[in-house]
């Protein structure tokens, strides 16, 4: 009987010992060990949301139907339709992903970083696009950049918010670094939020950015930054910022390699103190 007994159960017991085995060998798996760690799930998490607001932002954009004489991409913010005419000539003048990541945020965070009857200046504005969904937000705005973008800025800017928007906004040229006292004297500069996409990338204007950034801020002026990381450039311009801004990363999108950040201007006496104590 004994011997019967065991001719029955072994096929049991070795299966069992067999997915044991199994087992034992799965969980010793890099992978695994992954997966079960606390620190694997929070990044999968976090992926997973980047890749669904991501969806969600560049699901914003969309393509007229008909073609036209003047060709244009249109947006949806704001509960508008916001209809950008892009120069493909001029990197200046294209929508880049980090445009589209500050509308967003601007729209989806509005009882936040409450943008009426605020004034806000955009550097960098290229298209418009973030400047027309600040103006639809409700704030006094100022679009600026080179001299050769203004012309299809203020066509965008100007079809985007006439009798839309509750004040108009203005067009201005500013060339970073450059005659900032005389065209944007620290006297005037009452800027509530600065506003900038995508400013940051292989140009010889960094340290002029820098500089336009610091003489446009006042101490209770907030900057909405996003920027694309591509270069070694952009991790050394941001380590020079930190020198003269508290920086405060807010949103991440790595899929993008996009950051968005919050930025003030430190405390000049603390900041000298501590450079005076080093």
């Amino acid at each position: 009987d004994d011997t019967l007994y065991l001719l029955e159960t072994q096929p049991t017991r070795l299966g069992i010992f067999q997915e044991m085995i199994k087992k034992t060998s799965m969980y010793s798996h890099p992978l695994i060990h992954h997966l079960m760690d606390p620190e694997a799930h929070k990044e999968i998490r976090e992926n997973s949301d980047d890749k669904q607001v991501v969806t969600e932002i560049m699901a914003r954009c969309f393509t007229p139907t008909l073609i036209t004489t003047t060709s244009w991409e249109g947006f949806h913010f704001v509960g508008h339709e916001i209809r950008i005419t892009e120069a493909m000539d001029c990197y200046g003048a294209v929508v880049w992903p980090s445009a589209l990541v500050l509308c967003y945020f601007l729209e989806t965070n509005a009882k936040q970083y409450n943008m009426i009857d605020k004034n806000v200046i955009e550097i960098g504005a290229g298209t418009g696009l973030v400047s027309i969904v600040a103006s639809l937000l409700g704030a006094h705005v100022t679009a600026t950049d080179l001299p050769e973008l203004l012309g299809n800025l203020q066509y965008n800017i100007s079809r985007n918010t006439k009798m839309k928007s509750k004040h108009l906004p203005q067009v201005k040229e500013l060339s970073w670094g450059v005659a900032l006292d005389k065209n944007f004297p620290r006297s005037s500069n009452n800027f509530d939020y600065i506003l900038a996409a995508d400013v940051v990338y292989a140009h010889p204007f960094l340290e002029e950015l820098l500089v336009t950034f610091d003489h446009l801020c006042k101490e209770t002026t907030i900057i909405i930054w996003v920027m694309k990381f591509r270069l070694e450039k952009e991790n050394k311009f941001v380590d020079r910022f930190k020198e003269l801004f508290d920086l405060e990363e807010i949103s991440s999108f790595p899929s993008l390699d996009i950051k968005l950040y919050k930025a003030m201007k430190k405390n000049r006496r603390s900041t000298i103190s501590s450079q005076l104590l080093l």
